[in-house]
This record gives structure tokens, C-alpha cells and sequence, in this order.
């Protein structure tokens, strides 16, 4: 029975992923005690004897971690920034080309980030097909439910006497320094970070990427970014889907799934691309174990929730 260990897990992403493992009979979740879940040793001996090892950390603490690790063969899955660019890591997005095989054997993987994840499943396939020029100067919005801002914003949401200002929607990263920024670009091959207004919601969760092109951006119709988004993504855990809900779509429409659908909508002239997931599942936790499934060798929708 293959061991895992959560380095981190009294976070918001730690704690999804160790809900998720402990109801599962094929892996063994290996725990430290409160009173020692931040003692060097206890989490060196962890990381070394586990098979797979989910970093749940602030940055700094994520590095720090990976240099307590001597044994080679301890798989490390980082849900946080630090190795997302990195060089010597796997990037955790099956869907793209050639990393599910990557996926197999990485030992150093760098979970996506949820923002990041809804662009780079919108703007790669189209790079990839030499439908976006990689020069493109793109813009990019992006809906998130609260719960994207870990336990300190859950906490200031949930307040019985919150203010009223939270109450609406609310642009943040104002200064084009957000730190999906990196991946965006490396990951989709771009010359340039896309201009990106990320905007946080009194929902819980769910995440709505919006990509907008104009004919000056592209080299071909609505139907044929359709046709590629159809002809890319036939495996893995995000799919084609442009139905709505009556003309609308809700970016809360995939709370509590693990899987993502794209879509393109307008017309030859102005086209939207939206990306529809869960924060809290493709864009972090669900995307980890489905990470960790590909690299056990077990389905990768194993114990995840799909529509």
C-alpha cells in the first residue's frame, strides 16, 4: 500500500486533500500529531519514508521542505508558487501535451494554480495550434469564490459583522504582480504576462476564466477555436462544454467537482474563451490527487468528483 504525507495539511488545500485520502482503502495517510506537525525531524522522517509527499506550505517553507528529502524516491506533489517554474519539476497538468507521460515518472511536481490553471487550459491548445500568435497581448479576468483566499479570508467572509464593502465583487492584484503570472506565461509559451484582473466574490467557491480576443489576435474563425478545444482535450479531466444557464454562466456552476470545461463563445470578429472548475478542486486539491493517481498508475478520476 503506497504510504502519503501531507506536509501542511491544517491549511485549506491540506485539509481537501486529507478529507479526500483518509476516505480511501488503497493508500495509507501517514499523520503527524499536532504537537509535532512543525518539528524539523518529525517532518524529515515523514517526507523520507513516504511515497508521495503533498506539500501544503507558504513558499519559503515548500523549498525548505524539498531539501529535508534524501530519498530518491520520495515523490513530491507542491501545491504552492515556488516550483511552478522551476527547473527539474513537471508541471501538474495532465491535459497539456506530453505531461501526462512526464506525469508517470516525475519525481518533483508543481501543482498548477487555480487562476493560472482556467488561462493556460483556455490560450494553450490555441498557441499550440497557431491559432494565438505567442507574441498576443493578452487580458484576462477571473472569478473566484472566497475560499481561494485560504482560512484568513474564509474567516473575514464569514464574519457575522463583515462589511458591507465584501458583499460585491472586488478586483485585487491591482499592480500586475499576481504570482499566477510566471506559469501563465511559461506554460501557454507566451512572449508576454497577459494584462489579468483577478476578482474574488461572496460565494464559497467555483472559478470562471474569461479570455477576450479581438480579430486582430487570431488567424481564424469561432468554429475552428471549437474544433480545437474538442480535438485537445479528449482525455484527462477537462472537456469542451459551451451549454449555459439560460444565457448566463455561473462561475460557481462546478462547486465541488474536480473537473473543468472550456468553451468559446461570439463570434469571428470578438470572441470570449471561459474556463468553468472549482477553486478549491482542479484549481488545487483535485488537481493534486489526480496528479497523484497518474503517478501510482491508478485512473486518474480516482475518488475525484466529475459531472
Amino acid at each position: 500500500m503506497h504510504k502519503i504525507f501531507i506536509d501542511g495539511s491544517a491549511g485549506t488545500t491540506g485539509l481537501r486533500i486529507r478529507e479526500r485520502l483518509s476516505q480511501r482503502r488503497d493508500i495509507e495517510l501517514m499523520l503527524l500529531p499536532d504537537a509535532l506537525r512543525k518539528d524539523p525531524a518529525a517532518r524529515r522522517d515523514m517526507l523520507n519514508k513516504s511515497d508521495i509527499s503533498f506539500l501544503c506550505l507558504p513558499d519559503a517553507a515548500a523549498v525548505e521542505a524539498v531539501s529535508l528529502i534524501d530519498n530518491p524516491d520520495t515523490v513530491v506533489i507542491d501545491t504552492s508558487t515556488a516550483h511552478r517554474t522551476a527547473d527539474g519539476w513537471t508541471y501538474g497538468m495532465p491535459e497539456l501535451t506530453g505531461l501526462r507521460e512526464e506525469l508517470t515518472r516525475a519525481t518533483r511536481i508543481a501543482n498548477p494554480g487555480c487562476h493560472a490553471s482556467g488561462f493556460i487550459a483556455l490560450v494553450r491548445p490555441l498557441v499550440e495550434a497557431g491559432l494565438i500568435k505567442p507574441d498576443a497581448m493578452l487580458s484576462c479576468f477571473s472569478l473566484t469564490g472566497y475560499s481561494g483566499g485560504g482560512k484568513k479570508m474564509i474567516a473575514e467572509y464569514e464574519a457575522q459583522d463583515r462589511s458591507p464593502l465584501l458583499d460585491a465583487p472586488r478586483i485585487y492584484a491591482l499592480g500586475q504582480a499576481h504570482k499566477h503570472l510566471p506559469e501563465m506565461q511559461k506554460l501557454c509559451g507566451l512572449a508576454h504576462e497577459p494584462v489579468f484582473s483577478p476578482i474574488v466574490a461572496a460565494y464559497y467557491s467555483g472559478m470562471e476564466v474569461s479570455v477576450t480576443l479581438t480579430r486582430e489576435l487570431l488567424s481564424c474563425s469561432l468554429d475552428a477555436i471549437k474544433t480545437a478545444y474538442r480535438d485537445y482535450y479528449r482525455d484527462g479531466m477537462i472537456r469542451y462544454d459551451d451549454s449555459t444557464e439560460g444565457g448566463f454562466i455561473s462561475a460557481g456552476a462546478f462547486s465541488g467537482r474536480d473537473d473543468m470545461a472550456v468553451a468559446a463563445f461570439g463570434n469571428d470578429d470578438r470572441v470570449t474563451l471561459i474556463s468553468r472548475f472549482d477553486n478549491l478542486g482542479k484549481g488545487a486539491s483535485g488537481a493534486a490527487i489526480q496528479n497523484m493517481n497518474i503517478r501510482l498508475g491508478l485512473a486518474e478520476a480516482t475518488g475525484l468528483v466529475t459531472g
